[in-house]
């Protein structure tokens, strides 16, 4: 299974979410073609009600401790709640570009 799909699989099994959007920004960076190391993740979640953004980005980062650990190197959190996401608009915002040199810089 991709890092991709496991990332959805756990978070949706832990934390129901209404909507889920896990992209794999790895070819913004300066990685090997193919690495799965670098994502974006846009969770919204009745269970993120009442939790200031550190502790809806903790609880995002227990689900995921064994790929923080071992296979990923950044991770962009947009954590909100129902209510949030719709004041949104549905939309998170866009990553900012690398700035350790992207991919189009080799």
């Amino acid at each position: 299974m991709s890092t991709q799909a496991t990332l959805t699989q756990k978070i949706r099994q832990t934390l129901s979410p209404l909507h889920l959007e896990v992209v794999n920004e790895s070819g913004m960076h300066n990685v090997p073609e193919g690495a799965e190391s670098h994502f974006k993740v846009t969770v919204v979640s009745e269970q993120f009600e009442g939790q200031n953004l550190v502790n809806r980005h903790r609880m995002v980062n227990e689900v995921l401790a064994h790929e923080l650990e071992y296979s990923i190197h950044a991770l962009a959190l947009h954590t909100m709640t129902p209510d949030e996401w719709f004041e949104a608009g549905g939309a998170a915002p866009d990553s900012p570009q690398c700035l350790g040199g992207s991919a189009g810089e080799k």
